[in-house]
């Protein structure tokens, strides 16, 4: 049996609208004790997702560029530049969001993770609503079995690759 996205996923999922506050957001992070979270449009799809790193940037150089060196602030990127001078969900966030389906393979969410180092990929539906969200600890816990049930798995995909299904 081939593990995918919606065996390891997680369904309660923190989520922030387009237009939630700085300070909304925040304090969100803390209290649910998550790094990021998607960011949801008017009509309930994931438009992109905000991380803890997105609100510092905005945080570091909210009062401009005054007092840092001038190497540093010619190495900032126009997208960090913009995102400083944000103030809701919609200015910071990531976009657009990385994401998989429920019925994506966890070989597919963990190589788009790799390529787009990201940590979390939400998980959504045909329409773009969010489902859940797979995180790094999901994907690696397909890993969390023993020996022989991993034996067993590889054994039973020989047999179905060598003997394909009829039909």
């Amino acid at each position: 049996m081939k593990t995918v996205v919606k065996d390891v996923m997680t369904t309660r999922v923190i989520w922030v609208k387009h237009d939630a506050s700085f300070k909304e957001m925040a304090a969100r992070l803390r209290e649910n004790r998550v790094s990021a979270f998607p960011v949801l449009d008017d009509e309930g799809k994931v438009i992109g997702v905000v991380s803890e790193a997105d609100l510092l940037t905005k945080e570091a150089l909210d009062g401009g560029y005054d007092g840092m060196p001038g190497m540093i602030t010619g190495l900032l990127r126009r997208k960090e530049q913009g995102k400083a001078r944000g103030i809701t969900a919609g200015d910071l966030m990531t976009h657009p969001a990385v994401t998989v389906g429920p019925g994506d393979s966890i070989e597919k969410a963990t190589k788009l993770m790799y390529k787009r180092k990201v940590k979390r990929l939400p998980v959504i539906d045909g329409d773009g609503r969010l489902t859940g969200i797979v995180s790094l600890a999901d994907v690696l816990s397909v890993f969390d079995r023993s020996d022989d049930e991993i034996r067993g798995e590889i054994a039973v995909r020989d047999r179905l690759s060598y003997f394909p299904p009829k039909g």
